[in-house]
């Protein structure tokens, strides 16, 4: 927002040439939509003024002008007004004039008058001790009360923005009388009730008035003051403010000074407490999908959804519900416009599952235009005869099947009998033109490929898997009404070479068929590869028991690896149906084959910009991953690696076909069986779609342009995916083409043509509507931190396949600075420049995008395993909101303070070494690792209770799961850890820890809040370090 006429007045105006990494704006490259060159914030050159600087303008001689605060009573509420209405505006300014009545109103704002000595580069400085936090209202007419600095000569006025935000002020500008420390040290923060109007006397705080709207949070996290339903739609903006002194270019940070506190981190935005609120707000309710643009409740909140005419959020989550109208606002904000979207996400019991719509011959009803399928948003005119579509507004025919009379509010009235008139998701039967080669599908197939080498049969791999599957295939996933699944399912084991087998229920023993030429691998059967599990029953079982003799003398350690999923892909192609590869493999691929791989594992090459290289695949697994989705075969790769086996090559068809790669490091039959079989058992009876194709239309205006995922991408528009499940998520980025309309919203829909479990061919479609605006504070009002950390994990992830680590480090510090910085400068009330200001929206996105920041994908030390990057970077890519979630910010649970009466999980903790104590026990979990960790003095009767031995020192670190033992405090914490497991794709094995022994070392690279071992940035630096880049970009 721009105040013209004004000059600021130097030393604020100056910019700091060169530092923090910004510099012009061409000076990096850029991915996705990061660091538009038109969007970056063009900083001064030093000693040029520059109008829109919102602090340091001179202020106006004068009382404020009449008429300039134009706020109506009624738009002020504290808390959320009925989801139902739309959420008033704020006005803006009037347009600026030379009849002089035209600027926004001030309000004094006292600053540090005396210009600052410290260079611009010190670490900024955090102010005295925060304890406490102050929520302000302020109601019509009343100007916002800043925050003042006690004891400053000089009183400074800037100019005051038109929406008068609720702000959590958080701290202080420093005192005189107790200067700040050496710019080295980082001190506390101290907060002071923000002063009213009134109590202020020349920029000297005098008796402060009681306000009845102060909300006083002692010691305790920083939550809104308000009723915390982020829907929010009264027309207030919530923010939380930190201070800190010395933070504009140069204040006195040299001076000595008695020392200070340290920061408390309990006065800075807590992850857990955001969490909390949201459940304590909209835990256990009914969430019904009614209105446009709503924001649901976070991902960590259990509630139950109902669907009337919006997807679920567990089918889609947006970066925001309110896009901004224009590209130009959406470049000013920076804020990603992005969706996450699970089309096959699981759904508890408890909520309806998708209704099948099947028109017969006719298919599914259509935009002639847009090719939109016929949704809640399409608008019936000319008494129902025609529809206009609600994307490209193309006035369509109804079809004379489909015709129904319109009620008197121009709705049909079988509008509640149809699902694709009334729900936001729904799933359509597709016709024979949905087809490959217009003809029905084939069931799916699953082919179990074991690796047979001297390795994995002396561990015992192969009997364990074989003994598992004979008890699995009888669980092979089915559609809700079947009797028994219609997948069918195939065997190969391999070394050097490939053995199929042949296990049709005509014969008594099954046969094997041996494939040498691994050159051009070709399915030596047809007929009794692919059969039926209850059909041939017997012969499979004989062939399960049979295999692991078959090669119990065998001394061939090399293996081959890329023709094993050619002879996958050509079996299904020859079977003419789509289905998944279950791969089992050990080694690295060195056999002489296609698809052989070199040890390439270069710790010479951390840090410099071939690091890139590392994750590139080496070898033609590109084009064989392509073959693969042109043939609907999905491919799930099952590692057990003693060294490097370079899963970027090895696992890039899994991540291209839609399939999961699972890991275990130095595989021990004993302690990690429980672990790899769980996974088996998880995936094989996942609910799943084959030979997908995603879609995603929007209406007028914007697009989407970028997909990110365990997706492969032919052309711009199709995402195609050779299988999806309910774990997999496509990140959708949307860029402007045009205005938006504040009236008609923003639409998408999300279109997703695939092959059902039992071979029937359906179109799942989810349709979700959003709001526009012209405000930049609705923006920021209804975005959800959850699902940017989930787009910027994926954008950096694929980034660094083609960019220097350190640029793509950098792209997110500045993507956060800049949607902080244009809050703070287009949205806040005004405040001293050493004041952070966060959103209320988005007050942990520091912390989550420090998380991220300091994820080993993104950390480039010789300790951490290339293998490993690879595989985190991997798994990230497909995930879903929730996971992202938990992988980022992991679960801390207090377990000594277990309520065995209630059902109840213990309140989760924030993830710092200063929460454990020693005679505690403390549940983390991320998703993919789970530890236990036990204090050095924990009780006695704890250790009995979950392990059956006496004390501390004969807890074993050696076991992988807790001894099942009948009393309530094990049953209790078997139970949670069989909850957190339930909810995540991958199974997590426990580590046992104790408190100062060398394997705590990896639990530490956990406690996210926290220095890492490696030397990444706590919590309190990042904000300190975000600090800076903001008072930069503001400067």
């Amino acid at each position: 927002m721009s105040q013209q006429g004004y000059v600021a007045t130097p030393p604020y105006s100056q910019s700091q040439p060169g530092i923090g990494g910004f510099g012009p704006p061409n000076s990096s490259i850029h991915y996705g939509h990061y660091g538009d060159p038109n969007s970056s914030y063009s900083a001064p050159q030093p000693g040029v003024s520059k109008s829109t600087v919102p602090f340091g303008s001179p202020p106006p001689v004068g009382p404020p002008p009449p008429g300039a605060q134009q706020f109506s009573q009624t738009g002020f509420q504290n808390g959320s007004s009925t989801p139902g209405q739309q959420p008033h505006r704020f006005q803006s300014p009037p347009p600026p004039s030379n009849t002089g009545a035209s600027y926004p109103p001030y309000s004094p704002q006292s600053q540090a008058a005396f210009p600052n000595t410290a260079s611009a580069s010190s670490p900024a400085q955090l102010a005295d001790q925060l304890n406490s936090m102050q929520i302000n209202s302020y109601g019509p007419g009343t100007a916002p009360s800043s925050c003042v600095s006690p004891g400053h000569p000089a009183s400074f006025q800037g100019p005051r923005l038109p929406p008068p935000p609720t702000q959590q002020q958080m701290g202080l500008p420093p005192t005189p009388q107790l200067p700040p420390p050496p710019a080295n040290s980082v001190n506390g923060l101290c907060a002071q009730p923000a002063l009213p109007p009134m109590a202020r006397q020349g920029g000297v705080p005098g008796p402060v008035p009681p306000n009845p709207n102060l909300q006083q949070l002692p010691g305790q996290p920083p939550g809104p003051g308000y009723h915390p339903q982020q829907a929010n739609y009264g027309p207030q903006m919530a923010a939380s403010q930190l201070s800190y002194p010395g933070a504009f270019p140069g204040g006195p940070a040299q001076l000595a000074g008695p020392p200070q506190k340290k920061l408390d981190p309990d006065s800075i935005p807590s992850p857990i407490q955001v969490i909390e609120n949201d459940k304590a707000a909209r835990g256990g309710q009914v969430y019904a999908t009614n209105t446009r643009g709503q924001v649901p409740p976070l991902v960590t909140t259990n509630c139950v959804i109902q669907d009337q005419g919006h997807a679920s959020p567990r089918y889609i989550r947006c970066t925001t519900y309110c896009f901004p109208v224009t590209s130009d606002m959406a470049k000013q904000a920076r804020i990603p416009l992005a969706a996450v979207i699970q089309p096959f996400a699981a759904v508890p019991p408890n909520e309806a599952p998708l209704y099948l719509v099947n028109h017969g011959e006719t298919g599914p009803i259509r935009c002639n235009r847009c090719k939109a399928y016929m949704c809640p948003f399409m608008q019936f005119i000319e008494g129902g005869r025609r529809y206009q579509c609600a994307f490209c507004n193309c006035i369509n025919d109804v079809p004379p099947f489909f015709f129904q009379h319109l009620d008197h509010m121009g709705r049909r009235m079988d509008h509640y009998e149809r699902p694709e008139l009334s729900l936001g998701s729904y799933e359509y039967a597709a016709t024979l033109d949905y087809c490959r080669d217009k003809k029905p599908p084939n069931p799916p197939a699953f082919i179990f490929m074991i690796d047979v080498s001297y390795r994995n049969i002396k561990s015992g791999l192969v009997k364990l898997i074989c003994d598992e599957l004979k008890t699995l295939l009888d669980k092979l996933p089915r559609e809700e009404q079947e009797e028994s699944s219609a997948i069918r399912v195939g065997f190969v084991t391999y070394n050097k070479v490939l053995h199929f087998f042949n296990v049709k229920s005509s014969l008594a023993q099954p046969q094997m068929m041996v494939v040498t030429d691994v050159a051009e691998v070709f399915v030596p059967l047809l007929d009794g590869f692919l059969v039926d599990f209850e059909e041939s029953r017997l012969v499979v079982t004989n062939l399960l028991d049979q295999i692991p003799e078959l090669f119990a003398d065998t001394n061939e350690s090399e293996t081959i690896f890329a023709p094993v999923i050619q002879a996958g892909m050509e079996a299904l192609k020859a079977a003419e149906c789509a289905g998944k590869l279950f791969i089992f493999h050990s080694s690295l691929p060195t056999a002489e084959a296609p698809g052989k791989l070199k040890n390439r594992d270069d710790k010479k090459l951390l840090n410099t910009d071939k690091e890139k290289t590392l994750f590139q695949p080496q070898g033609n697994y590109e084009a064989l991953a392509k073959d693969c989705v042109a043939n609907g075969c999905c491919v799930n790769l099952f590692l057990f690696p003693n060294q490097y086996v370079d899963v970027a090559s090895m696992g890039l068809v899994t991540m291209y076909t839609g399939g999961t790669l699972y890991k275990y490091n130095n595989f021990q039959l004993e302690t990690d069986s429980p672990q790899f079989l769980s996974d088996l058992r998880k995936d094989i009876q996942k609910k799943m779609g084959f030979d997908a194709t995603m879609r995603v239309r929007t209406s007028t205006g914007f697009r989407a342009t970028d997909f990110f995922g365990a997706i492969y991408m032919n052309n711009t528009t199709d995402v195609e995916m050779a299988a999806v499940d309910c774990d997999k998520a496509v990140t959708v980025e949307f860029k402007h083409d045009d205005k938006l309309s504040e009236d008609t919203g923003a639409l998408i829909q999300c279109a997703v043509l695939y092959t059902s479990m039992s071979g029937q061919r359906r179109i799942r479609i989810h349709n979700i509507g959003l709001n526009c605006s012209s405000q930049l504070a609705d923006i920021y009002r209804t975005c959800e931190t959850d699902a940017l950390i989930n787009f910027f994990a994926k954008s950096a992830f694929r980034a660094i396949l083609n960019q220097p680590l350190k640029t793509v480090r950098d792209i997110l510090m500045n993507q956060t600075a800049h949607m902080l910085a244009c809050y703070k400068k287009s949205c806040a009330s005004p405040a001293a420049v050493s004041q952070l200001i966060l959103p209320d929206t988005m007050k942990v996105l520091p912390v989550y995008m420090n998380c991220l920041l300091k994820s080993c994908v993104l950390v480039s030390r010789p300790e951490i395993p290339t293998d490993e990057r690879a595989f985190h970077r991997q798994v990230v890519m497909a995930m879903g909101v929730a996971d992202t979630q938990l992988f980022f910010y992991p679960l801390l649970l207090p377990i000594h303070s277990l309520d065995l009466k209630s059902d109840a999980v213990p309140a989760a903790i924030r993830c710092s070494e200063e929460r454990l104590s020693e005679g505690g026990a403390f549940l983390l979990a991320n998703g993919l690792s789970m530890f236990l960790w036990l204090g050095t003095s924990v009780s006695p009767e704890l250790i009995q209770g979950l392990f059956n031995v006496p004390s501390f020192a004969h807890i074993s670190t050696e076991v992988t799961s807790l001894p099942d033992l009948d009393n309530p405090f094990s049953k209790k914490l078997k139970h949670i850890l069989e909850q957190i497991q339930s909810q995540k794709p991958h199974t997590m094995k426990l580590m046992i820890v104790k408190q100062r022994e060398q394997p705590e070392m990896l639990f530490r690279q956990f406690l996210v809040e926290d220095k890492s071992i490696y030397g990444e940035a706590s919590y309190v630096d990042f904000l300190v370090c975000i600090h800076k880049e903001i008072s930069q970009l503001l400067s």
